[in-house]
């Protein structure tokens, strides 16, 4: 088994990653310290990163560590509310940049997490580096090859709530949204509920919801595809029966 003794980071701004590259550190608050030991940190920078976000580009092995307050780390930022809160100061005695940046395709929330160092260096995106599949593309293909049309990553909203659809199906009068659940995102008990908050909007505003397992759409793809058809002809036949 690999070791996965690389931490992969948020880098929260600009700012932060000028500190990396001219300083070669790196904060992380105490009390949001990773129980796991690591040697290497490698930086998430997010969409807030414009055209450069939705990647790692850079990593570094740790030479030092050390517990400061914030105000110790940034001093110009006396008047900051988490001033005197304690954080770790991670070094690096070089940061390095990968000859191609892991990008976040799909895309999924990012914060701590851990991987190894042969994948860092070798997988293109943010869902091989954590060893998810990349279901979404999987079911899209296979929907696209039966004849069924699909809209990846659409975005409903109303009175101020907005959830994005992982891939959303237009057909007669009718609209079905396929959520494609991947066992690490969608296990614990607060990503529970928030997914039966969403299907319980999507549903007040007419989406029939889908919900597909990881092992169904990683073992079972045909059982999938079979299973939106069968909703979509559900829909198409409403429709003829109302006209």
């Amino acid at each position: 088994m690999r070791d996965k003794n690389i931490l992969v980071a948020v880098l929260k701004s600009r700012a932060d990653l000028g500190i990396l590259l001219k300083k070669s550190w790196y904060r992380i608050p105490a009390a949001y310290l990773p129980k796991r030991k690591f040697k290497y940190v490698a930086f998430y920078q997010p969409a807030s990163f414009g055209a450069r976000g939705k990647r790692i580009e850079y990593y570094g092995r740790v030479s030092g560590r050390k517990i400061k307050k914030r105000v110790e780390l940034l001093p110009k930022e006396k008047g900051h509310p988490r001033a005197d809160d304690k954080y770790l100061k991670v070094e690096f005695a070089k940061i390095k940049k990968l000859r191609r940046p892991v990008r976040n395709i799909i895309p999924r929330r990012i914060s701590f997490g851990f991987t190894d160092l042969r994948s860092l260096l070798s997988v293109r995106n943010i869902l091989e580096l954590y060893g998810v599949p990349p279901t979404e593309r999987l079911v899209e293909r296979r929907l696209n090859r039966a004849g069924i049309k699909t809209t990846r990553e659409f975005n409903v909203s109303k009175n101020a709530r907005k959830y994005r659809i992982d891939l959303a199906i237009f057909c007669g009068n009718g609209r079905i949204a396929v959520e494609c659940d991947n066992d690490k995102a969608h296990s614990s008990k607060v990503q529970i509920r928030k997914d039966k908050a969403k299907d319980s909007f999507l549903r007040r505003l007419g989406w029939r919801v889908i919900r597909l397992k990881e092992h169904d759409m990683t073992k079972r793809l045909g059982y999938c595809v079979k299973l939106i058809k069968k909703a979509a002809q559900a829909l198409r036949h409403r429709r003829l029966e109302s006209s």
